[in-house]
């Protein structure tokens, strides 16, 4: 009997060996997909949504403005 709990000993070892190999291929190829794609994002030339916000803003503003001068010539337009 005890030869044969050596035998599910050395499986059990050698399964919790494979899944520790496992785990480290999965972290290793999760690693080297999460690079790439930060590469292939910093190739392009996408805005942040900070950057995309200010610019946002700007055009508001800028709306805003222009509504504000075109009330100012209708009325000098208009005296």
């Amino acid at each position: 009997m005890q030869s044969r709990n050596k035998v599910f000993d050395d499986i059990s070892q050698l399964m919790t060996n494979a899944m520790g190999v496992a785990q480290g291929a999965k972290d290793e190829a999760q690693t080297a997909m999460s690079s790439m794609v930060d590469r292939w994002l910093a190739d392009r030339d996408f805005v942040t949504r900070e950057e995309f916000e200010a610019v946002r803003t700007m055009a508001q503003k800028a709306r805003e403005e222009n509504a504000s001068l075109l009330a100012r010539i209708e009325t000098l337009e208009g005296k």
